[in-house]
């Protein structure tokens, strides 16, 4: 309910408020540090904190060079590109994998499930660096350290867990009986697969997708273990510019990909919404 009833008692009134209230100072907490950014990285000056030109929303206080620094400084396109060239490639992986990975245990049939499960997605219970330093001694024995494909695998074996909750999150209201009716009339499991579910749990799939996006864009410590100088991504570059140079580009950077997280998180909400609506939970 948004609104109080008459009948409320002077608690439940207290309540009503001050839960409210609890609610907006922790969303405050969170979100003011990302939005003090979001105008330092318009600041005219070299400088991490606001100028009296900024203060007094003085026009000569703002510009545009950090941007300006982000898109012509080669560093920075070498390292988004790298970003660009890794990111989307262990996505299709890990969306692959994860995908195949939630159907095998949505049947019924699979013994051991919750014993499966919890190995595949204990890449998001192990703390990071252990994950890392594991993978680190594991790819240096198979020539994958310091390669492209290795920081590929890597951030792949970081995002299947999030494609794998998705997909079975999505299958939970799955009607089997539609492949059944399937096989009955003819269709092999692939075209099943394609013609049937695929259009089901599509949403999940991209849910998915974009969850194993994000975790690959914005990992910095797996690929400071297994990447090379040439595998520099953009959240290294990063990590790179405040632990050796001081770089107010950094704010812009940040600014960019805050951007980019608001608008992907966007699009994970209407494909919640579009999820429901196929699976019937919320009125078309």
């Amino acid at each position: 309910m948004s609104a109080l009833p008459p009948y409320a008692s002077p608690l439940q009134r207290t309540w009503f408020y001050s839960f409210r209230i609890i609610c907006g100072l922790i969303f405050f907490f969170l979100i003011f540090p990302i939005l003090v950014i979001l105008p330092l990285s318009f600041n005219a000056q070299d400088f991490f904190t606001f100028t009296k030109e900024m203060l007094a929303l003085s026009p000569e206080g703002y510009s545009f060079k950090h941007y300006n620094d982000f898109f012509t400084n080669p560093d920075w396109q070498q390292a988004l590109t790298n970003s660009v060239l890794i990111a989307p490639v262990a996505t299709l992986l890990a969306t692959s994998f994860g995908t195949l990975a939630a159907i095998g245990l949505s049947q019924s049939h699979v013994p051991y499930k919750p014993a499966i499960m919890a190995v595949l997605i204990s890449p998001m219970i192990v703390p990071l660096i252990i994950s890392a330093a594991g993978m680190y001694f594991f790819y240096s024995r198979i020539g994958l350290q310091g390669t492209y494909w290795g920081v590929v695998l890597a951030h792949a074996a970081l995002g299947t867990p999030f494609v794998i909750i998705t997909v079975t999150a999505t299958l939970v209201g799955f009607d089997r009986s539609l492949v059944r009716a399937s096989a009955s009339l003819g269709a092999n499991p692939v075209t099943t697969f394609f013609k049937v579910q695929m259009p089901l749990i599509i949403p999940g799939v991209v849910s998915g997708a974009l969850f194993a996006f994000i975790t690959s864009f914005d990992e910095v410590v797996v690929v400071l273990f297994l990447g090379s100088a040439g595998q520099k991504t953009l959240p290294w570059q990063m990590f790179t510019g405040l632990r050796e140079q001081i770089s107010p580009t950094i704010l812009a950077v940040a600014s960019l990909m805050v951007a980019i997280s608001i608008a992907l998180l966007t699009v994970l909400e209407l494909l919640r919404r579009r999820s429901e609506r196929l699976r019937g939970l919320t009125p078309g």
